[in-house]
């Protein structure tokens, strides 16, 4: 009865061993003059991607957050890293629009008093492959907060931070 529990140990041991590391993209949050404001962080997921955002120097409150078409933060207004993506077929806004969800679509950020802001999040909507495709993506952080209803962009407004995801 000893040897069954060494066996099972043995075989658990070897298919964490064999079991391959997920793959991981990093990309630095950068404000409108390009100083860094924080950075993310995405996991390929088995059924989705998990972002984590860790953000400074942003203005308290709740913020809008999506991924965007284009790996391109170039552009002081950001407008460069284009629209959210939007993935396959008749696609609008919202993660509460009842019609369907863009794959850009994110929960909101909450930045405390101190201008820190982190969080986790799973978006079963993209995949980190799909995020990653020619020309990229970008993680992009709004002013004001999605209301998750409003076309196209929820009422979140201006850009405020880009990170290119390549």
């Amino acid at each position: 009865m000893r040897v069954l529990p060494i066996i099972l140990a043995t075989a658990l041991a070897a298919s964490t061993a064999n079991a391959q590391a997920p793959t991981i993209a990093r990309a630095e949050l950068k404000n409108a003059t390009g100083a860094v404001v924080g950075s993310v962080m995405l996991t390929e997921a088995p059924k989705g991607v998990l972002m984590r955002v860790e953000t400074r120097g942003l203005t308290p409150g709740w913020h809008g957050l999506h991924f965007h078409e284009k790996a391109d933060c170039s552009k002081a207004d950001f407008t460069s890293a284009g629209g959210h993506t939007h993935g396959a077929g008749d696609r609008v806004h919202g993660l509460l629009n009842p019609k369907a969800n863009e794959t850009g679509d994110l929960p909101n950020l909450y930045v405390g008093a101190d201008g820190v802001g982190s969080t986790e999040v799973f978006s079963a909507l993209t995949t980190l492959a799909a995020l990653k495709d020619a020309d990229g993506s970008a993680v992009v952080i709004h002013a004001a907060a999605d209301d998750h209803l409003a076309q196209p962009i929820g009422g979140a407004g201006a850009r405020v931070a880009c990170a290119e995801v390549r």
